[in-house]
């Protein structure tokens, strides 16, 4: 059967974000066995990975034990993508309805998502935030300096980005708590210390690095798809008033390192790959390094919810630098990147007020109140408010989703 039509016999799962066609990785435990481990997702069913060994239904000479009973996946992504592939291919195999259907010791290696706790699932060494969205880029450039001048001069040349936090990146889920710091309460003053009341989501999509490449060596843009292994949904969250006062000369640092939410599932490159599409035109042309492929974005729908009003509906593809140019600009000096490590791609914001990706743009720096559903307006985050991110491609035949980016300002 073709591909893009095959369905799967576990119950419910062909008309969710978690089809046969999806299959992502994470990591679970469950109150019985709080031991973490690694799982995929078919519809509202983790399977579990290491079971599913034990039972001898997975059969890659690579894959051990040790590679599924981990509460990380860089073990697993660290045996290349052919090995990804042949785990992925088998998991097709044996849930489609061309497969198993209906043996015991496959059912069992089912667990309901409500019994189940997800984790971070990677083990992230570094973390890179970019500033690949003009629409973004162009509307703080307003908002904060000249409005005809909105990007700034090498904006239009390169990927901007700068280096994250990585220990502060949690799973969705966590509750977030308002940070401190200094803060100018009027222009010309003196700063004080407070908690932030300028406090702030970032509607990001980042990817996860799954090959390395040695110090010295840069990675071209023609082979950066092969050291990327898959996409998950991200918030940065953002202390406006604490950024503001403290990013000249040298960027963001406490108003962005207090905590970051990450999505609980690493989707493949493959479950995307009917969803790639063009990006903007990009005038200038950049230099040759950095030569992007027609199809270099992914049509990936994002929305945006405070307290279940949606607020936002944006979208990948309107990313200017894509994927491919922010890894090969990131290492064409030589860095090195390691398995595990985070590339986030900054803000995600669309050419409609209502999709942009931050509550800075949507409100218009606290200009223009957003009314929630209870009737009640937000410039910037409250206290008790639930931040809910969710990403998902569509097409004829199936959707693919991320899971939900969740969190709660206590």
């Amino acid at each position: 059967m073709e591909f893009s039509k095959l369905k799967s016999w576990v119950s419910g799962s062909n008309d969710s974000f978690f089809p046969i066609q999806n299959l992502p990785l994470g990591v679970f435990s469950t109150k019985e066995n709080g031991m973490k481990r690694i799982c995929s997702r078919i519809g509202d069913y983790v399977i579990d990975l290491s079971l599913l060994h034990e039972e001898k239904f997975l059969n890659i000479q690579s894959i051990q034990q040790s590679h599924l009973k981990n509460e990380f996946l860089n073990d697993l992504i660290r045996l290349g993508k052919n090995v990804s592939t042949e785990l992925r291919n088998q998991l097709i195999e044996l849930f489609s309805n061309e497969g198993n259907s209906g043996l015991t010791n496959l059912i069992k290696c089912l667990i309901s998502i409500h019994e189940c706790s997800l984790h971070l699932p990677i083990q992230i060494g570094d973390y890179t935030d970019f500033y690949s969205s003009r629409e973004h880029a162009t509307n703080v450039g307003i908002m904060f300096r000249d409005p005809a001048n909105a990007l700034m001069p090498n904006w239009l040349h390169l990927p901007v980005g700068y280096h994250g936090r990585a220990s502060s990146i949690v799973v969705s889920g966590t509750e977030i708590q308002r940070p401190s710091g200094q803060i100018v309460i009027k222009d010309g003053e003196a700063p004080v210390y407070s908690k932030s009341r300028q406090l702030d989501f970032e509607l990001e999509m980042a990817f996860v690095i799954g090959k390395e490449n040695r110090m010295g060596d840069p990675i071209p843009i023609q082979n950066s798809i092969d050291h990327i292994c898959g996409f998950m949904l991200f918030n940065d969250w953002s202390a406006r008033d604490i950024q503001k006062w403290e990013y000249v000369p040298l960027g963001p640092f406490l108003g962005k390192n207090f905590a970051s939410t990450i999505s609980p599932w690493l989707v493949s490159l493959e479950a995307l790959a009917e969803f790639k599409c063009n990006g903007p035109d990009q005038t200038p042309t950049p230099l040759s390094y950095l030569n992007p492929e027609a199809e270099r974005n992914f049509d990936i729908q994002l929305e945006i919810f405070i307290n279940d009003t949606k607020i936002c509906t944006s979208n990948t593809k309107y990313l200017y630098w894509s994927i491919s140019q922010q890894l090969a600009h990131h290492t064409v000096n030589g860095c090195n990147m390691r398995i595990g490590d985070l590339c986030a791609s900054g803000t995600i914001s669309g050419p409609e007020s209502t999709s942009y990706g931050s509550m800075l743009e949507l409100a218009w720096k606290g200009t223009k109140p957003i009314v929630l559903n209870d009737g009640t307006t937000r410039t910037f985050l409250q206290d008790g408010d639930r931040i809910k991110m969710i990403a998902f491609a569509q097409n004829d035949n199936y959707k693919i989703g991320f899971g939900s980016c969740e969190g709660r300002i206590i």
